[in-house]
Formats: C-alpha cells, sequence, structure tokens
C-alpha cells in the first residue's frame, strides 16, 4: 500500500490555526497541507504531469473517455497512444510549434480531450471556443488570441473567420493527422516547454463586458492539478482514520461543456488521477439521469439549479442513482435551503462547493471531505499553495476574518 500524505504542519507563528491569517500581513494562507509541485524551473507540460500522475496499474482498467449517448468508450492506452499519435500529427505534418495557439471549436465528443492532450503536450496554445457562438463573436476571440489554425466540428467551420486555416474534426485531413503511418514518429522531438508558458486562452463570460481571453500557464494547470491529488489524499487518509476504504476512482458525467473552464479542468482532473469522463455533447436533464444510472456515475460537476431539479422531478427518484457519491457545485452560489432540501431527499450524495473563475484556471477553494461539505453555504478552504487578500475597494485597506470585501488571490 503506498504511503499516505501526512496531516497539515502546524502553521507558522502569527498565522491563525482555524482562518490561516496573519494580522501582521493581512494575508490569508491556506491551511491545507503543501502538495507537491515540480520545481518552476523543470520544462514541463500541464500533459507531461497529467501523465506523470498515473500509475502503471491504472492504465489496463478503467476507460478514460465514454460517449455518454452511444457508450463507446476510449481506455488509458489507447488515450495516450492517440494522443501521441496526434501530437506527431500536429508537428510533423501541421509544423506547430510552442507557443502556436489553436482554436478547438467543437460540442463536448471523443476527440476534444485527445486533441487538448495533443496540442498542450507539444507546447502549443489550445483555445476552446463555444460551438453556437456568433460568426461576430468567433471573430471577436480570433481577434484576441490570434489562432494559427482553428479544429472545427463540421457544424461549426463555416462560421470561422475566413482568414484562419481550419481543419475539420474527422474529416480525411483530420485523420492524417491523427494517424501513425509509420514514415514519422508518433511523438514529436523533446521540446522544452517552460511552466510559465501559456498552455490555454480560455473565453471569460462576458458578464461585465465583451468575452475577454484568458491565458492559463501550464504552471496554473499543474498547480491545480496538484490542488486536486492532494484533495484525494486527504479523503483517503480520513477513510483510513475511520477504519474505511478509500472511494474508487470517480466515474464523472460532464454535462458541462468542455469550452468552460470548470470542464476543462475536470478532464485534466480526471486524466491526471486516472479517472473516467462520460462526456454529453449538450446538457438533458432526463440523459443526464440515464447516463448516471447507466455508467455508475459517482461524481457529478453541476450548477444549483440541477440540484434544484433533482429534488423537483419524480424521475429523478424512479432512477438507481445509488452510485452517486458526490455532487461538485459551481458556476453559482449554492443557498442552504436548496442544499438542505436536497440532502433530505439524497442524504448519501456529498455535496461539494467551491469557488473559482477563469482567471484563477478554476476553482481555488471548495470543501474537502464529509465534514466539511456539510458546512452549506461555504465555499471551503483555500486551496494549497495559494494565499488570499479580503480588500475594501473603495480604501485598498485589506481586511480581516469576517469582512466583506473584494477577493485578491496570490500565488502561495
Amino acid at each position: 500500500m503506498a504511503d499516505r500524505a501526512p496531516p497539515p504542519p502546524p502553521p507558522p507563528a502569527g498565522i491563525d490555526s482555524r482562518s490561516g491569517f496573519c494580522a501582521a500581513t493581512r494575508i490569508f494562507h491556506s491551511t491545507r497541507a503543501p502538495g507537491d509541485l515540480p520545481p518552476e524551473s523543470l520544462p514541463m507540460t500541464a500533459a507531461a504531469y497529467a501523465f506523470s500522475l498515473l500509475s502503471s496499474s491504472t492504465l489496463p482498467g478503467s476507460p478514460a473517455l465514454v460517449d455518454a449517448a452511444t457508450g463507446i468508450a476510449i481506455s488509458y492506452p489507447s488515450f495516450l497512444a492517440a494522443v501521441r499519435s496526434l501530437a506527431g500529427g500536429l508537428w510533423c505534418s501541421l509544423g506547430l510549434r510552442p507557443g502556436d495557439v489553436a482554436l478547438v471549436v467543437a460540442p463536448s465528443r471523443l476527440e476534444v480531450p485527445v486533441l487538448d492532450f495533443a496540442l498542450m503536450s507539444i507546447g502549443a496554445v489550445v483555445s476552446p471556443a463555444n460551438p453556437v457562438s456568433t460568426p461576430e463573436e468567433y471573430a471577436h476571440q480570433v481577434a484576441l488570441s490570434r489562432p494559427v489554425v482553428a479544429f472545427a466540428a463540421p457544424e461549426v467551420a463555416a462560421k470561422l473567420p475566413g482568414h484562419v486555416r481550419c481543419v475539420v474534426i474527422g474529416s480525411d485531413e483530420y485523420g492524417r493527422l491523427a494517424a501513425s503511418d509509420g514514415r514519422r514518429a508518433a511523438a514529436p522531438a523533446a521540446v522544452a516547454v517552460k511552466q510559465s508558458d501559456t498552455a490555454a486562452v480560455l473565453y471569460s463570460s462576458g458578464t461585465t463586458g465583451r468575452v475577454k481571453a484568458v491565458a492559463i500557464t501550464h504552471r496554473n494547470l499543474i498547480a491545480l492539478m496538484s490542488l486536486h491529488a492532494d484533495n484525494r489524499e486527504k479523503v483517503a487518509r480520513e477513510a483510513a482514520e475511520a477504519g474505511e476504504e478509500p472511494p474508487p476512482p470517480a466515474v464523472t458525467l460532464l454535462p458541462i461543456p468542455l469550452f468552460h473552464v470548470f470542464g476543462f479542468m475536470m478532464v485534466l482532473r480526471s486524466v491526471s488521477m486516472g479517472e473516467t469522463s462520460v462526456l454529453m455533447e449538450r446538457f438533458d436533464f432526463i440523459a443526464a439521469l440515464r447516463a448516471i444510472e447507466r455508467y455508475r456515475v459517482t461524481l457529478l460537476p453541476a450548477a444549483p439549479p440541477v440540484l434544484v431539479a433533482m429534488v423537483k422531478y419524480e424521475e429523478a427518484r424512479r432512477r438507481d442513482l445509488s452510485s452517486l457519491l458526490v455532487i461538485g457545485i459551481g458556476g453559482a452560489p449554492l443557498g442552504r435551503e436548496v442544499a438542505e432540501q436536497f440532502a433530505s431527499v439524497f442524504p448519501n450524495v456529498e455535496l461539494v462547493q467551491g469557488y473559482g473563475l477563469t482567471e484563477s484556471s478554476g476553482a481555488v477553494a471548495a470543501t474537502v471531505g464529509p465534514e466539511e461539505s456539510k458546512a452549506y453555504g461555504s465555499v471551503g478552504k483555500l486551496g494549497s499553495h495559494l494565499q488570499a487578500k479580503i480588500v475594501d475597494p473603495s480604501t485598498g485597506e485589506a481586511l480581516g476574518p469576517g469582512q466583506r470585501g473584494e477577493l485578491w488571490l496570490l500565488d502561495g
């Protein structure tokens, strides 16, 4: 059995053990145990880091990806081989190089995670966009990220600006890129990609104006994957202390789009932890319930309205949802009343609440484990490797615990 991570060390002098607040600096420190991050000077892509966390025992087991509608599955050996082969085509045939931006415009299909990982593995920048955007919106996004190529679903390609080279996903051209034909290496020549290099450009929601492009580094993604690994260790440690078996590798249903930071990070998380992602092209409540039942889903990332629907509609109680262990709440605040109503109907499902945004590369705070998750209305504790300030936006004054202000996130 692998050694378990030690419990968090006592906080340094001057830092409150409960809140992590330091009165001298007015900074909130994470009270989570610090995880193991690779040295920042070590060249590494987010894809390479994710694959480094996979144990060899994972590869022959559960699938990496499943299409919810068709049941088609991709095993881990097949997924890794597909990423290597496509990376070779992107490098050798298409000529992509580190720093080149590639727009990816497609629904949540099995090809998308393979493409995303292949792009990141050679240092190219993946820029996922909403497949139902308008031509005007695509023109704005292209002006922001300046892609050298776009990979698009057939139904989307005609809406993209004409000056951008477009490879249609599923076309003969794409098939030649994805297939290793023996005349070239399946993987590109080794390239040194700094962790500080940009790995992805995501587009914010535009709720305060036009859509904005957000550059996310390999280091950002590595830290987030490390955070999820740390949380898993905490849950496993608490299970061992209670004399229980740790939870099995998750089967995650992804009704959220992969172009959104929530979906994008959930796939990275799932692959890095050797888990299974069940992809839905679009959200449909009844189809999601069927998928949970069919694939024995254990983890469901969702927005609060999904919980309301599960409580309200009888169909949710007619289905066998006994495999569901955790719902990860994101996208909007979860009210205490909704959480309590849900817990009364589904008492065995843990509600994990968190907070994040595109600009932070995803979740920066979350509840971890059953006890923390009972604090309905809380987004949990600050993730390891992070620090924060609460700042009065009118005066710039850093505030203390229990005070209302603007959240500033700092790299710990």
